[in-house]
């Protein structure tokens, strides 16, 4: 889950900042309406909801059909709450002031399963596991996602950084666990562990590490402020930059594809850069590649379609599908009117998330949400929902 950061080590893949919000999700406990209490009551069996999406907006969630968009069930839920897909068919990973909670998106409820702690952070989906990481505590949780089915917390490895920091961890197919190095004041890079958390390596040449991503062959990349560091066949490798402050905070990737998408900022002063490149890391040669696409973008703006394409969503209101080879603008699909970045990173705006063939894109300013089909390049449904909305995510299984 990607938590965009301002200047220096935090300069950087939406709702008020109260004085606590540090927080990566700064939200209340669930106070469900009458309505709400009687549908999740004990033995009372829920509709389920085909392939659902999760859309947050102040005071709660909504739960849409994946198909039809069509508005299922509408959660009570204060606070300022994140979303991210658990790794199954059913549950989203909601996070809230007081740390991740699961919900059962397919039923339209929560399930009980919590990970209690202060700012929960980033969620990585990889290699059949999912991995939550806790920002004020440094703890990091392993888990398998079909083991939620049961509704009861699986059992997972845990790992607690030397210090509490902003920070990401994934596990890889051969059980060795990536995660971040720093502290509250400073990040510098990663750690890899073993399977007993022993450590096996690390690369502290990152500075301001955020964010990561996997491509094809299992090359993980995590951002850095000159650059990305790439850990793949048990070792680590640094692209740097273009500049001398290249930041890449926000990356995503696809199993279909050896290349990176990345941001691309050169400010470390600004109090916003509007970016209008993005990065194309190629984990293979460890080259990168900057494409300017006349257009600025947000960190909720990164995706990838189902053959590796690159996709991003443009303030001009396009979502822009890229060949990663080439850095070939090969679609631009028009698809909500133009706006801009807000300066408070929790304050709404537009948002990308991708399923398999269909994108899915948020606009708060009308209340709408749309899905569109990339490969034939337009609209296919759009519904407008009784709020505007902020996060968007979505059931993925693994």
């Amino acid at each position: 889950m990607n938590k965009p950061t301002r200047n220096g080590a935090f300069t950087g893949t939406a709702l008020a900042l109260a004085a606590s919000a540090v927080l990566t999700a700064c939200g209340g406990d669930d106070s469900p309406s009458s309505d709400t209490k009687a549908k999740n009551a004990p033995n009372t069996k829920a509709v389920t909801v085909k392939d659902p999406l999760v859309a947050t907006f102040d005071g709660g969630l909504y739960v849409l059909d994946g198909e039809s968009l069509k508005l299922a069930k509408t959660i009570e839920l204060p606070g300022f709450n994140r979303l991210n897909p658990a790794g199954d068919d059913s549950h989203v990973v909601v996070s809230t002031d007081a740390g991740f909670r699961v919900l059962n998106a397919a039923e339209q409820r929560f399930t009980g399963v919590e990970y209690e702690g202060a700012e929960p952070g980033h969620v990585v989906r990889h290699a059949g596991k999912t991995v939550l990481f806790t920002d004020g505590t440094g703890e990091v949780n392993v888990f398998d996602p079909d083991d939620l089915a049961g509704g009861k917390k699986p059992e997972g490895r845990t790992y607690t950084s030397a210090e509490p920091h902003h920070g990401v961890a994934i596990e890889l197919s051969n059980g060795e666990l990536l995660s971040t190095l720093g502290t509250e004041e400073k990040r510098t890079g990663a750690l890899v562990l073993d399977k007993n958390n022993k450590e096996l390596q690390r690369n502290e040449k990152c500075p301001g590490v955020h964010g990561e991503a996997a491509a094809k062959g299992e090359a993980i990349g995590i951002g850095c402020e000159d650059g990305i560091l790439i850990y793949k066949d048990g070792k680590f490798t640094k692209v740097d930059a273009l500049d001398d402050y290249g930041r890449i905070g926000n990356q995503s990737g696809s199993d279909a594809s050896p290349i990176l998408l990345g941001d691309y900022k050169t400010d470390p002063e600004a109090e916003l850069e509007r970016p209008t490149r993005i990065s194309l890391i190629n984990t293979e040669t460890a080259k990168l590649r900057l494409v300017d696409l006349g257009t600025s973008y947000s960190f909720r703006s990164l995706g990838r379609g189902p053959d590796g394409e690159a996709l991003v969503l443009g303030t001009n209101g396009t979502l822009h599908v890229i060949d990663p080879e080439t850095g070939k603008v090969d679609k631009k699909i028009p698809v909500v009117d133009e706006w801009q970045e807000p300066l408070d990173w929790q304050q709404a705006r537009p948002t990308l998330f991708v399923r398999d063939h269909t994108a899915y894109v948020s606009e708060p300013g009308t209340r709408k949400l749309h899905a569109v089909d990339i490969e034939a390049g337009k609209k296919v449904t759009s519904v407008t929902l009784p709020k505007s909305t902020n996060e968007l995510s979505g059931v993925v299984g693994h």
